[in-house]
């Protein structure tokens, strides 16, 4: 039994081929940019970037492994999301996708919506406060600022629910996604809904599925193209955080998935619905089970940023490595310098899309490796915040597994551990959201249990914390430089507008 896994991620899309005890047989990578046409937008190629890098991969990894594409039993996928792609009755795309959280392009739309609305009725209803995360106001932007568009759109799709269209034909959605389509989405029926908002008519949106039922099966132009074999069934798919968490083991309340990617995404399984307005809710991918998220908005993105503007003379392969044992040498707490690490606004937490990025207390004797501690630690310093909001809504996690390429940089991980206080698991396999669609897949077809993940994927390390007196000091002036900064950079926010 072989099975496929694809995950089309903000930078990088990866591939996976694994037999039915969670060996790898072929991986692949294939690399794409995030397109920024101005501050505060994020976007993605929909056929270019999404459908073209499953193609690519598909195709890399039928080569490499020269097995037959009528031996795959069955192909999971998952994607950077929630995303907003508007496409015509055709399933064209009308635009580029609009990306997830990073994307704050609708804060207007967002206020308004939440005023229109209120703030209780969204919680209660979508189980989620309006954020940058939220689909439907950016629908409601395209609405209006893009109503040539808007006219054309017969459906408007998330990156994954693109993927299982171009392989099956069928439009559909996983219900952990559609949450995210806050206010369309109602978490306690199930369904959509059209009540709370006159944004757009839920027949134009996907059919709603649990993310391992089969949405459908390869077609005979989707074979031509990929490789595979017409008739191979695929899933419905998910969020690539969703699949990284599955990927390492997070199945019971309590289990918190830290994934360092682009941005630091958290998951974390509850027994019960968690409400606070400061994280955001969804069901998890099986029925009567229950996930709570949180989300820094630059993280990974942040460290690129930091690599291609102060690091542009070292080899772009060797540049990350030369820069962690620069941040290495550097005392942590970075000789008393606070990154906030705000460059894209921030999500959870605090949810201001127009908190802006800083470096405070430079001086003369700084460097760059003081400056990339700095880095690495504000990104800690935003999780800490993250992970004291969990315990405070009641939510605290039991275990924290970690995942995703930023667990190659140990000073990240360790400063992380040290500021949150938990220990992290660092799984065997950390090849993420591919190889838990790979797992998926497997689950899909009755070829797994879940707690067999343990035993394709086991325990590696564990990073614990350490107490750091320089932390225990900078801590809590991270968190006040943001507010009493706050309102200068709302401020700087009005020449974004103008430029």
């Amino acid at each position: 039994m072989i099975t496929l896994g694809i995950d089309i991620g903000t930078f990088e899309s990866k591939g996976v081929l694994v037999d039915g005890q969670g060996n790898v047989i072929a991986e692949a990578r294939a690399p794409h940019e995030m397109i920024v046409p101005q501050p505060g937008w994020a976007e993605h190629r929909a056929d270019e970037d999404w459908w073209g890098d499953f193609v690519r991969l598909t195709r890399d990894l039928l080569g490499q492994s020269k097995i037959d594409p009528k031996d795959i039993a069955c192909i999971a996928t998952s994607a950077i999301g929630p995303c907003m792609l508007p496409v015509d009755a055709a399933g064209q795309p009308l635009m580029n996708g609009v990306l997830y959280g990073v994307d704050t392009r609708a804060a207007a739309e967002i206020e308004e919506l939440t005023a229109a609305i209120g703030a209780d009725t969204i919680l209660d209803r979508c189980g989620n406060a309006l954020t940058s995360q939220s689909v439907g106001p950016k629908i409601l932007w395209l609405k209006r600022n893009r109503p040539e568009i808007f006219a054309e759109t017969a459906k408007v799709l998330t990156s994954t629910s693109y993927l299982t269209f171009r392989l099956t034909g069928e439009v559909v959605i996983d219900h952990y996604t559609a949450a995210n389509f806050s206010p369309l989405y109602d978490v306690s029926a199930l369904d959509w809904t059209a009540d709370l908002a006159d944004i757009l008519p839920p027949d134009k949106l996907p059919r709603l599925m649990w993310s391992t039922e089969i949405a459908g099966h390869v077609t005979a132009k989707a074979a031509l193209e990929t490789g595979l074999a017409e008739g191979t069934p695929v899933t419905c798919g998910t969020i690539d955080a969703a699949a990284e968490a599955i990927s390492v083991g997070t199945r019971a309340p309590g289990d918190m998935m830290m994934m360092y990617g682009s941005t630091i995404f958290i998951i974390t399984l509850t027994p019960d619905r968690v409400r606070d307005p400061r994280l955001w809710y969804a069901p998890w991918l099986f029925p009567g089970e229950h996930a709570s998220m949180a989300g820094l908005a630059t993280s990974g993105t942040l460290t690129h940023w930091f690599r291609d503007r102060f690091a542009r003379e070292l080899p772009r392969e060797t540049a990350f490595a030369t820069l962690a044992a620069e941040a290495e040498a550097s005392p942590k707490g970075a000789k008393g310098l606070i990154c906030l690490p705000y460059f894209s606004g921030e999500r959870t937490p605090i949810h201001d899309p127009h908190a802006k990025g800083a470096f405070f207390g430079l001086d003369l004797t700084h460097g760059r490796g003081d400056l990339y501690r700095a880095v690495l630690e504000g990104i800690a310093m935003g999780t800490a915040h993250v992970t004291k909001t969990y315990a405070e809504a009641g939510a605290a996690p039991t275990r924290v597994l970690a995942v995703g390429g930023g667990t190659k940089n140990a000073v990240w991980m360790q400063a992380t551990s040290d500021l949150t206080g938990l220990p992290q698991i660092v799984s065997d396999k950390t090849l993420g959201a591919s190889y838990g669609n790979a797992f998926l897949a497997a689950v899909a077809i009755g070829q797994a249990e879940r707690g067999d993940i343990a035993v394709w994927n086991p325990q590696a390390r564990v990073v614990a914390p350490e107490k750091i007196e320089a932390y225990g000091r900078q801590y809590p002036l991270f968190r006040q430089l943001y507010t009493q900064t706050r309102d200068i950079a709302h401020a700087l926010g009005v020449r974004d507008a103008d430029t």
